[in-house]
């Protein structure tokens, strides 16, 4: 197995492993045309020439990034797969500079393994928050804890690494 950066053929599966998720809220449901938009943030876990897995890596500020749509095929769950991906992604985000990678889940120990801290605070200065509020994007409504997204957020736990 390799991890490598997603192409737009691998949507497809991406779209499938995110609707594998969605329903039970693990995932954050995204339409299909977001995942070719996003298609650069992704990496991908390729078995053989089949994706087994995938995960992104969203820049949201100098410093700061967020794990994003981080599944894995579920009856190859606990094979390292997850793992490997969350490793690409945390070299990209050191190789882009960032110092800290976010993420929202259920899935704490998980992250945990990896060094991802709980943490509550808003998690950036005011002027920085002030110019996230100007994003469409819902993940970074999620980081910033929004009224309008916590439905989506109910049970998850905000975690970040420091780099």
């Amino acid at each position: 197995m390799q991890v490598r950066p997603a192409r737009t053929q691998d949507v497809r599966i991406i779209r499938e492993l995110v609707d594998q998720y969605a329903p039970d809220r693990r995932l954050l449901s995204k339409a299909t045309v977001t995942l070719y938009e996003d298609v650069t943030d992704f990496f991908v876990a390729d078995d053989r020439g089949a994706v087994v897995g995938c995960g992104a890596l969203h820049v949201m500020w100098e410093d700061l990034a967020e794990v994003r749509t981080l599944a894995v095929l579920p009856h190859l769950v606990r094979r390292g797969i997850g793992s490997a991906v969350l490793a690409a992604l945390v070299e990209r985000a050191r190789d882009l500079g960032v110092s800290r990678v976010f993420c929202l889940t259920f899935e704490t120990e998980f992250f945990a393994a990896f060094g991802f801290q709980q943490f509550d605070e808003r998690g950036v200065e005011a002027r920085v928050y002030e110019e996230l509020l100007r994003s469409p994007d819902e993940g970074v409504a999620e980081f910033l804890d929004l009224e309008r997204v916590r439905p989506n957020t109910l049970g998850n736990t905000r975690m970040v690494l420091f780099l």
